[in-house]
């Protein structure tokens, strides 16, 4: 199952810096490993304004290598500002994930609590605070 658009927009950016934290690439390989990483299709009107926005933030840099198999290719690469931008947006998705998850688990329901007299009855999240 691919996600969403919208969820999809809010993570390709930390996703592509992740791509690019081992090796520089260029734009069509990297929408093949997002697909092959269970992305889906990742459209070029989609992928390529994602690439300019990191590079105009300095998180990644771009430079046209000669290629063996036709024109030549407009590959990017990681700066160490988008290796900082990384470190923090893992951090963040750690803690966002982990709340996520919590929230979206299936969890079965606990009987209803006794209620006061007045008061409606409320069921137990099986949640502590």
């Amino acid at each position: 199952m691919t996600p969403s658009t919208q969820i999809l927009h809010g993570f390709l950016a930390p996703c592509l810096l992740s791509l690019l934290e081992t090796a520089p690439d260029y734009g069509l390989a990297l929408a093949q490993r997002l697909d092959a990483a269970g992305l889906g299709t990742i459209p070029g009107g989609t992928l390529y304004p994602a690439l300019l926005r990191l590079e105009k933030q300095g998180l990644i840099t771009a430079s046209w290598q000669p290629s063996t198999s036709g024109p030549a290719r407009k590959y990017f690469e990681i700066t160490d500002a988008g290796r900082s931008a990384l470190a923090s947006h893992r951090e963040e998705w750690a803690s966002f994930s982990q709340a996520v998850g919590g929230i979206m688990s299936p969890r079965p329901l606990t009987p209803l609590a006794p209620a006061t007299p007045g008061t409606a009855p409320e069921r137990s999240t099986g949640r502590t605070t």
